[in-house]
């Protein structure tokens, strides 16, 4: 019976390439997750837009109120009492 002897030294030498490639793997995971996810970098600006344009429609909406009620009071105002 030969006596067999497993050579480690072999697999220690890859030791930093497979780290390199689990260090690539979840930087990978993590810019996907932020480019493409839920909390994603697209999402936010959308969001950022949709604020954009709620604040525009806010503003209009205001200044509509404000001359309806101005146009109201004048015409409370020819009113006879």
């Amino acid at each position: 019976m030969k006596n067999k002897t497993i050579n480690y030294q072999g697999i220690f030498h890859l030791l930093p390439f497979f780290s390199l490639v689990l260090i690539v793997c979840i930087a990978g995971i993590y810019i996907g997750n932020l480019l493409f996810g839920s909390n994603s970098l697209s999402i936010l600006l959308e969001l950022q837009e949709k604020k954009e344009k709620i604040h525009q429609e806010v503003n209009f909406l205001t200044n509509q109120n404000a001359n309806l009620q101005k146009e109201l009071f004048e015409l409370k105002g020819l009113e006879p009492q």
